[in-house]
């Protein structure tokens, strides 16, 4: 009875050995075989260098930013003591030893003292603008690519429907699976590749924005403190 359960165990070993063997193997594609397939090589590889362009905007103005935001510590009462005791080629020097957007806007003020506080005040502002439109440069780039690569994506898409439409008019009574399935799935691969680009374009749009409002909003409140300094009486 024993020899005969093993018998029966040992021939079920052997049949679930051959079904494996003999079942097809499924190949894997990598990242690099979905962006260089020649198929959809020609939208993959333009939606992989605006991948490139949002990444590269990203890392360099968010260094840019936080280096906007980073304050000199005990910079604006260094300016107040300088003015207080009339030294304001110091703090002329202090703002030139520091090379950041609010130390530039106090320079120009620092520069008009003595004039209308109106003058000064428009002065700043003309600095501020300048220097906000620096931090926002290029930054309009990444909502192009944000809204520039889905459309992509879905050329591609609709190239890959073309192509298996026309695969299935020219050979109604001969046609081939691979020849359908390869224009299928380059419509497929391009709206991912085309989705994948504009998701992170677009986050990385809106982290910058808040960013950039950011930093504004505390060059705008030490610009008034500025202002308010020179209405306390020396």
């Amino acid at each position: 009875m024993n020899s005969l359960f093993l018998l029966q165990a040992a021939a079920a070993v052997n049949d679930t050995v051959a079904t494996q063997s003999a079942a097809p193997s499924t190949e894997k594609l990598s990242i690099m075989q979905l962006i260089f397939d020649p198929s959809s090589v020609w939208i993959m590889v333009p939606l992989m260098i605006m991948l490139a362009i949002a990444l590269y905007i990203f890392v360099e103005k968010w260094l840019t930013l936080n280096k906007a935001a980073r304050e000199e510590a005990n910079f604006m009462n260094n300016i107040r003591d300088f003015i207080h005791n009339g030294k304001v080629d110091s703090a002329i020097a202090l703002c030139k030893g520091n090379p950041t957007p609010l130390a530039r806007m106090i320079e120009k003020g620092l520069g008009r003292i003595g004039k209308p506080l109106n003058d000064i005040s428009s002065a700043i502002e003309n600095v501020g603008k300048l220097e906000v439109q620096r931090l926002e440069k290029r930054v309009s780039l990444l909502a192009t690519i944000a809204g520039a690569s889905p459309m992509l994506g879905f050329l591609g898409t609709v190239v890959g429907m073309v192509i298996a439409f026309h695969t299935m008019s020219s050979n109604p009574n001969n046609l081939n699976i691979n020849d359908l399935a390869s224009g299928i799935y380059t419509a497929m691969i391009t709206t991912v590749g085309g989705l994948i680009v504009g998701i992170i374009a677009y986050v990385f749009y809106n982290i910058l924005v808040a960013k950039i409002s950011q930093v504004v909003y505390v060059l705008e409140a030490k610009t008034t403190e500025f202002m308010d300094l020179l209405h306390e009486p020396v």
